[in-house]
């Protein structure tokens, strides 16, 4: 984070309208601008992620007291409480809550336009944070990254990668400049744009040497009746796909199941049990071609949500951003040639 010296005044324009409404009074607003500090912006941001006062001043290393007469402060500013006081910690208000992703988006923004600085002085040109979410197309993401970095040598390069809602959540707060992810009802919202790029099969599998590897027929009932499983989170595409799928079919949800979010660990524990996994095609190629799991006979015809670029629609694109989409266009088109 960038510290509180290298900035004075942060003027708080974002969530303030051009004209005040009527109910909101005229001083309101010259009092934000003249008032609000960059250490008011680490303030909201360690009560949004602590929801305790005390915790919160711990992380900003101040006394509580101090911390107390800062909260104050700030809700002096906008008239009105921004966290509610509970016997066990507080919770942000409605305006609480938007004033903390504010917060969060500024203090981002200004961190990555120091990094992009900072490469820039070292002889850099500039920066780019991308966002993907775990197996959807890692060899798309990935050759499009290589090649941008062999024409860009000295680009700086950060690749997070995911679960989709928490890569949405990195987009909103400015941590990543773009992401790889799957269509949802919140990546269609006003507030992003999104080009589809593809879409990938379900596969069910197990580690080589299973029992129902050497099996040429299997049925749904038996494989949610009788054998573990291991399983994406309730809300990952793969899981909202199965759910489907099993109540086409009339069935109940796998009772044994280990729920992981990681799609790496997936990969190690289906090796180490006799559970079966559903994950993507593309998250399980390598593992495929070398042997290690076995994809199972059985039809999966429910189709995951399409995945593609999603951007900021308040922000225009820079010239890196737009070089690593028209990279991602180009090998989505060779993909879907070559399939």
């Amino acid at each position: 984070m960038l510290n509180k010296s290298n900035f004075g005044h942060i003027r708080y324009l974002a969530l303030m309208p051009d004209k005040p409404p009527e109910s909101a009074p005229p001083v309101l607003h010259r009092s934000l601008l003249n008032r609000l500090r960059y250490k008011h912006l680490h303030m909201l941001v360690a009560l949004g992620s602590s929801l305790n006062l005390h915790r919160a001043s711990l992380s900003l290393a101040m006394s509580q007291p101090a911390a107390t007469r800062m909260l104050r402060e700030i809700e002096d500013m906008f008239g009105c409480q921004l966290f509610e006081r509970l016997p066990r910690g507080m919770r942000p208000t409605a305006l609480g809550a938007q004033l903390v992703r504010f917060a969060e988006a500024s203090l981002n923004s200004l961190d990555r336009c120091a990094e992009d600085l900072a490469a820039r002085r070292q002889g850099g040109y500039g920066y780019l944070s991308i966002g993907t979410i775990m197996g959807a197309a890692p060899d798309l993401v990935m050759t499009a990254v290589a090649r941008m970095k062999a024409q860009s040598p000295q680009l700086r390069l950060r690749i997070m990668g995911d679960t989709s809602d928490q890569i949405l959540r990195l987009l909103d707060q400015r941590r990543i400049d773009l992401a790889i992810a799957r269509r949802s009802p919140t990546a269609d919202s006003s507030g992003y744009g999104f080009e589809e790029l593809g879409n990938e099969r379900l596969l069910l599998v197990v580690r080589s040497g299973h029992a129902l590897a050497r099996r040429r027929k299997l049925d749904w009932e038996e494989l949610v009746r009788d054998w573990p499983w291991i399983l994406q989170p309730a809300t990952s595409p793969a899981r909202i796909a199965l759910d489907q799928l099993l109540q086409r079919l009339e069935l109940p949800a796998p009772a044994d199941i280990i729920e992981c979010s990681s799609v790496y660990s997936m990969q190690q524990l289906v090796q180490l049990t006799d559970a079966v996994m559903l994950l993507s095609e593309s998250a399980l190629k390598d593992y495929l071609r070398m042997g290690l799991v076995r994809a199972l006979p059985v039809c999966i015809d429910v189709p995951m949500a399409p995945f593609g670029i999603l951007t900021r629609t308040d922000d225009a694109p820079t010239q890196e951003q737009q070089r690593f989409i028209a990279l991602l266009r180009a090998q989505a088109r060779g993909l879907a040639q070559a399939g």
